[in-house]
């Protein structure tokens, strides 16, 4: 067609090539995402776990709108979302919460969002109205399919269970009875715990699938570190590093501080819109590890 019109005008020609060329470039775009996501994990579902920093109910209250803005992302993209444990704050927002995200590259894409994550703005709880810098941390694991459970053995004897009332803000009782279960692998510490289901059964089957991804992902963790050792370098990913910036006043951005990547409403950001940075973030790595 490009040829053809460089031979004759047509105006209707030149409007299906221009149409012809953003379908084209969008099925490439999806194609190189899919490539993107190729890791061993990537396709699984995750399990997130959102934590509020330092700061009190500052950053309480920025923990419960980044796990508003991690639903909406799901929801956007068609995932199934369970939040399986949430601790209130005191006076607003929460103190940590877990959610599992099922769909298809769910851990893929939601591992670009892993770390620290900044607020900056006027401080609603604050009279003298002055501008508060509020943190808050996600942490992202695969939720292991059952083959890969089977690789997670666990001694009964390791495990302490701890059944209890889930209850919501202000201590009112959002079960009747005592169906919300804590598993905690004693020789490690490591806790899971799930509050959604009404049944005691099934909160501690969904409590100890995510205490086996826990495991799984300790044990990842520590062979990296120890291939790290062998070779003589140092990580280059800190998991506790911070990742982002949402600056609300005294102008208004979100920007990330891996890619440099930034928009200027972060409403919209706050609101699920997040593609264009996990893209950005898989292509950061991508590059990343082809120079490696």
């Amino acid at each position: 067609m490009d040829e053809l019109l460089t031979e004759e005008a047509d105006a209707g020609m030149e409007r299906e090539l221009a149409a012809s060329l953003d379908a084209l470039e969008q099925e490439l775009g999806r194609v190189e995402l899919a490539a993107l996501l190729s890791g061993r994990y990537d396709s699984s579902d995750a399990v997130a776990m959102l934590n509020a920093g330092a700061g009190g109910t500052e950053s309480q209250d920025w923990a419960e709108m980044l796990l508003r803005m991690y639903l909406r992302w799901a929801e956007r993209e068609g995932f199934i979302t369970e939040l399986d444990e949430i601790h209130h704050g005191e006076e607003a927002g929460i103190k940590s919460a877990t959610f599992v995200v099922h769909g298809s590259n769910a851990y893929g894409l939601l591992s670009a969002e892993r770390g620290v994550h900044r607020l900056v703005r006027i401080s609603p709880f604050d009279a003298q109205k002055r501008r508060h810098t509020s943190f808050a941390s996600l942490d992202v694991i695969p939720l292991l399919d059952e083959a890969d459970e089977e690789d997670v053995e666990i001694d009964p004897k390791d495990l302490r269970i701890d059944v209890y009332r889930s209850t919501g803000p202000g201590g009112q009782s959002v079960n009747t009875t005592d169906s919300a279960v804590r598993i905690t692998h004693l020789p490690t510490g490591i806790q899971a715990a799930c509050q959604n289901e009404r049944s005691q059964l099934q909160n501690r089957a969904v409590a100890m699938r995510i205490l086996k991804a826990r495991l799984a992902e300790l044990e990842r963790r520590r062979r990296e570190e120890e291939l790290e050792s062998i070779r003589g370098e140092r990580k280059a990913v800190d998991f506790g590093s911070q990742i982002r910036s949402y600056v609300l006043a005294p102008y208004q951005m979100v920007k990330d501080h891996r890619t440099d990547f930034e928009v200027g409403d972060p409403n919209r950001v706050l609101d699920g819109d997040l593609e264009r940075f996990i893209e950005a973030e898989l292509r950061r790595r991508a590059s990343s590890a082809a120079s490696a």
